[in-house]
This record gives C-alpha cells, structure tokens and sequence, in this order.
C-alpha cells in the first residue's frame, strides 16, 4: 500500500497523519515533505501519528529520528502517537522511546503538552 500524508497545523503544534506502509521505497518523500512543512510552520510541537501505518522498517525509524534532530536544532519538541503494537516493539527495540515520546492518542498529546 502506498503511503500517504496529512499536514494539520493548528496553533504551535504541526500533526503529520501517515499511513500506508512506511519503507526504504517510499520514506524519502516522506521525509521531504514532513521537512517543508516544518520550514512553512516552525511548530513548538511536531505529532507524527502512526495510528494507520501498516507496515514500518528502519527507514521509518530513521524518518523519527532524523525529524527529532531537525525538530531539537528549532528547541521544539516531537513525539509519536498512536503506533501498532508491531510498530512500538520497532520503536522500542531502537530506543527511540528515550528521546521521542509515544502515546496512544491524540487527545493524550495535547493535553500533556
């Protein structure tokens, strides 16, 4: 399944809604357009939501980390909402969940922030 994606900003918060499979093939265009989007908002806060993701490999994981370092250069934050159970064991197998944080829903994100 290709992937797609959403942009809602909304205040200082930048939500990214993917979906499809998230792999080497398809995670660069992505990543280029997550990136512009960061450049036209410059969110305080940057939401990736996985919650229709079906697939992930470790270009996805590279995809988290790569917007944490880019999201970390502006002093705002990142996190993950709504991953599988598959895709958080990735998560948690690479350690992301040190640097970025995961929740399991959208009003979760909000209202901790």
């Amino acid at each position: 399944m290709l992937p797609t994606i959403d942009y809602c900003a909304h205040g200082r918060i930048l939500s990214v809604f993917l979906s499809g499979e998230l792999d080497h093939h398809n995670a660069r265009p992505i990543r280029e357009h997550t990136d512009i989007a960061i450049e036209k908002y410059r969110p305080a806060l940057l939401v990736l939501d996985f919650s229709k993701v079906t697939f992930m490999d470790s270009s996805g994981i590279g995809l988290i980390m790569g917007r944490f370092k880019r999201m970390t250069e502006l002093g705002s934050d990142i996190l993950i909402a709504n991953p599988s159970p598959a895709i958080r064991k990735l998560i948690g197998l690479a350690s992301v969940e040190r640097v970025v944080r995961v929740v399991y829903t959208a009003h979760s994100a909000s209202v901790s922030n």
